[in-house]
């Protein structure tokens, strides 16, 4: 048998793709099927998956609710790709959206479609703040992450990142994030002091732009102090507060808004990953009212609104979020998570093993990137998928699906706790 036939062989990956791959170095193996919380390689082994397509799955694989809806929608013509055109998938998103996120929680947005990634999002985000304030800087923050292209990327803290753009990112002023100087130090004094004293050097930003977990940057959630604070900071200023919601949002941290329990009103919100529900690309931006400058085809984009992605996002909205239970279970399902994190660093304490994050967006720091991806590939080798992030690396990211159930869950934990145990 040849190379390329053989199950779980990686030889064309190896041989043709380029070297910028990076997740199937990783999990060195070939996934073929998914179920909920379940992947299975080609030779038919299972690995749970506390990864979710890196926040995009939310609910787990392949939702027999959404994949139903969306073969109905397959077989009866539909539109799939009609550039920004009306379409009936795309307005019954926008009214279900708006009465069941929007409206319950009191908030006015309209919907702008971009292109279909996070960082396509971020991009229209920030055109859009710097034509309606007529300012061109952004005040981001350390260890944020925003997306690979050029204008993301500048609001990127991630030096690795950074160093492959070929020229260096500008018009980005970056900040210290909640607990950057420590727990007993409120970083945005600093930001409020700097942007009240005309010789700072500090301009005037257009935006404030920021997650309220950050997540690649090592699951650092900000308190709701200080977020309130930020946005104190931005009306007095006038200010617009962008909330980076990608990973956060879609029901991460409990609410479907990571920024809910703060009780922020953001000028503009940034999705994507689990909008669509089954992880088909979609990317969305909320935006006050009187926000939307834009003249007609001002920003555009060839893939803007994937009609597929609505209907199972639409799917998703009508299966989760027209009652609490979701959130209620996400809120408990991540006590659990954090209850066993912290005996698992109780029971290894001459390594100072670490717990935070909120909700089911869940990171265990190791100290260092080297212990991290020693658990990580043990881990993997015992049927678990789990990553890094962080600075360094050097913390372990939990973001199981959402919807997983006690015993997948339990069973996961058991395989990360002997992981650390194998690996110290």
């Amino acid at each position: 048998m040849s190379n390329e036939s053989k199950p779980n062989s990686l030889y064309a990956f190896e041989s043709l793709e380029s070297n910028v791959r990076f997740y199937s170095r990783s999990f060195p193996v070939v996934f073929e099927k998914a179920a909920g919380a379940i992947l299975h390689d080609e030779n038919g082994y299972e690995f749970i998956d506390f990864l979710s397509g890196s926040g995009a799955l939310n609910y787990g694989h392949n939702d027999p609710y959404f994949l139903d809806e969306a073969t109905q929608y397959l077989r009866s013509h539909g539109i799939i790709h009609g550039l920004d055109m009306a379409t009936p998938a795309k307005r019954e998103f926008m009214e279900c959206f708006d009465a069941v996120i929007s409206r319950p929680r009191g908030r006015t947005y309209k919907f702008q479609f971009t292109g279909p990634t996070g960082a396509n999002a971020v991009e229209a985000a920030l055109k859009l703040a710097r034509k309606a304030t007529g300012r061109h800087s952004i005040i981001s923050f350390t260890n944020g992450f925003h997306g690979m292209s050029l204008g993301a990327l500048a609001v990127t803290g991630n030096r690795y990142y950074r160093d492959a753009a070929g020229l260096p990112p500008a018009g980005v002023m970056f900040m210290p994030y909640d607990g950057y100087w420590g727990a007993d130090k409120d970083t945005s004094e600093y930001l409020g002091k700097v942007l009240a004293d005309a010789s700072s050097g500090v301009d005037l930003p257009a935006a404030i732009i920021l997650e309220t977990v950050q997540a690649e940057g090592g699951i650092n959630a900000a308190r709701k102090e200080w977020l309130q604070s930020i946005e104190r900071i931005c009306r007095t200023n006038g200010i617009l507060l962008i909330v980076d919601d990608i990973q956060a949002g879609c029901g991460r941290t409990g609410n479907f808004f990571s920024f809910e329990f703060a009780g922020l009103s953001p000028d503009i919100v940034v999705l994507s990953k689990s909008l669509s529900g089954c992880g088909l690309p979609l990317s969305l931006l909320l935006l006050k009212p009187e926000l939307d400058v834009w003249r007609p085809g001002e920003h555009s984009g060839t893939f803007r609104g994937n009609n597929l992605a609505l209907v199972t996002g639409t799917a998703a909205l009508r299966k989760y979020w027209t009652n609490n239970a979701l959130s209620a279970g996400v809120k408990e399902t991540g006590r659990i998570i954090r209850e066993r994190l912290q005996q698992i660093a109780e029971t290894n304490r001459a390594r100072s093993f670490s717990v935070r994050g909120r909700g089911m967006m869940l990171g265990f720091d190791c100290g260092t990137g080297e212990l991290a991806e020693r658990i990580v590939r043990k881990a993997f080798d015992n049927g678990l998928v789990v990553e890094r992030c962080g600075a360094e690396d050097q913390v372990i990211k939990l973001l199981p699906p959402l919807t997983i159930d006690e015993q997948t869950l339990q069973s996961g934990l058991d395989t990360l706790h002997k992981s650390v145990h194998a690996s110290v």
